[in-house]
Formats: C-alpha cells, structure tokens, sequence
C-alpha cells in the first residue's frame, strides 16, 4: 500500500487573466479549483495509474472540510487529522503570461495533532510505501520528515523524500528508497555549481553515499537523471507539449515513479525496472505540464508511447 502525507493541503485557486495590471480591478478569463499539496497530488495520480494509496495530513475549518469532500468525490482514500482551530490555507495562482502564486500559511499544527498523525503511521508494515512531500510549516521543526523515519526506521517500509534543504539532507541516514531533488535544490544543497549532466551525476552520487538508495533529479527542460540502487545512471529526455501548468508536475513525476517500481514487470532477479519507472515518471510529469490541473491516465499513457 502507498500512503502520502501532506502536512498543508490547500484549495488551488487558478485563475487566468489576459493582462494583470496591479492596482486595477483585472477580470478573469477562467477560474479552476483543485485541491492540492504536494502528498495530495501524488495520490491523485497514483489514482490515474491504477495505484490505490491513502492521503495521511492535517485539515482546518470549513476549507479542510472543502479538500476532504473533495476529493472522497475524486476516489482518493483520505485519513486526515482534523485540527480543532484555523482553517486549510486557500492558494491564489494567477496566470496572466508569467504564472504568479499566493500561497497562505495555513493553521498550526499541535503536538495533540502530530501525536495522532504518529499513530497512523504506526500502522504502516513492511512493503508499504510513504511519500513525505514538499515543504512544512513555520510552526513545526525542519526534523519533522527525519523523526517520521526515525519512527518507522526497521520495518521495512519504502519512504520517498521530495524536499530539499535540511528537510532532505536530515532523512538520509535513515536510508530512504527515493529522494528527488531538483537541479537547482541539488545545486543549493551543496553550494555548488551544476553546469551539466555530469555534474548532477557527481552530486546524485553524494546523495547515495549519504544514505539515499535512489536519487531522481528533474532538471525542467532537459529531461531527468535518475542514479539508481544498484549505481546504474539512467538519463531521459522531455515529453513533447505544450507546458501551461507547472504546478504540480514534479508530485506527478514521483507518482509515476513510485507506481512504475510498483507495475512494471519485474526481472528475472526480481529486480524493479528502473527504465520503465524513469519513463512512467517523466510522462505524469509531462502530461500534468501540458494540463491544466494534475496528469490524466490518457495523456500519460499517450507521453509514454512517444518516449
């Protein structure tokens, strides 16, 4: 089983506008709602694939009660802690040439609340897969991913880290099955200067020596690198589109991943196929690009033919 966890789910309010002047009343040509996080949607996407998971996170007031509505419409299995104050943060996109983002704190998080969050991931057993997605709180510690592992460390559950920073670097040791930076947080991470794919390979490899048993870096439109369990380097190129949305593409590419070690035929050693998995990646990845919400299974399956 796969769970998510999404420590700020949000309502995504995407709004289009032909040319935003600040200071004016601006019209809209569109409006589209979603409801997201980053655990959130890789879960929607595990849906598109045919991967059944559960969206572990915390949700506040009349919104949170909107996201857990939501997306029970969707299909997605939810087990949310409900925070007794505030309210799930609402989430302004404004799209008008370049793509502006209004992203709200969101309620705090007690310890009342982690406590019971801890609980259900006591639950997890071996095989189980968790993803820890995207960034945290200003009211939590950034040791928060690390004391999940450290919880769950020896039994045998598969934990996938899509962070950067400390919120990274912290897991390693605990030996998480997949991180996936980006190329500039790769960069950030080690203060260096990434200026080609050798270098990524380079700094991937100091991830693995650090503890992270697969590194897979998106590096936007020059496809991804993936450095595998066994030091095997995997490059892909990018889907062919036109990209109108980029907000959650790299969630979708991690749920194609994930889902990929999970379908994809195993070897003869039973050994999971990492090129499928790279491939499946790139094209949820690819297809939430040139969607305006997340990745549909149609358009994944049509981008991974064409790969």
């Amino acid at each position: 089983m796969v769970y998510t966890v999404t420590f700020n789910p949000a309502i995504d309010y995407v709004l289009q506008i032909d040319d935003l002047k600040l200071g004016q009343v601006n019209r809209t040509k569109s409006e589209d709602m979603f409801f997201g996080g980053k655990g959130i949607n890789v879960s929607v996407v595990l849906k598109e694939l045919g991967v059944p998971s559960t969206a572990f996170g915390f949700t506040a007031g009349f919104t949170g009660q909107a996201i857990e509505k939501g997306l029970a419409d969707m299909g997605i299995d939810t087990d949310f802690v409900r925070l007794k104050q505030g309210n799930s943060r609402i989430n302004v996109k404004l799209r008008s040439g370049d793509e502006t983002e209004l992203n709200a704190q969101g309620p705090d998080i007690d310890e009342a609340a982690l406590s019971e969050l801890f609980e259900k991931l006591d639950r997890l057993s071996g095989g189980d897969t968790l993803v820890l997605a995207g960034s945290i709180p200003s009211t939590l510690p950034l040791s928060i991913y690390e004391k999940i592992l450290k919880r769950l460390s020896g039994k045998g559950i598969r934990a996938v880290v899509d962070a950067s920073g400390e919120l990274l670097l912290n897991v390693l040791k605990y030996r998480p099955f997949l991180v996936k930076p980006n190329n500039f947080e790769l960069a950030q991470m080690f203060d260096a200067a990434i200026k080609n794919t050798d270098d990524i390979a380079f700094y991937a490899g100091r991830l693995r020596e650090m503890g992270a048993q697969n590194v897979l870096v998106s590096m936007a439109g020059e496809g991804a690198f993936l450095l595998d369990e066994n030091g095997v380097s995997h490059t892909i190129g990018v889907c062919s589109g036109k990209v109108v949305n980029s907000v959650g593409a790299g969630d979708s590419m991690v749920a194609g991943f994930v889902a990929g070690c999970i379908l994809a035929p195993k070897r003869d050693n039973n050994a999971i196929d990492y090129d499928y998995a790279l491939a499946l990646g790139t094209a949820a990845g690819g297809a939430t690009a040139f969607s305006k919400g997340l990745a549909g299974k149609e358009m994944i399956q049509r981008l991974l033919s064409e790969l």
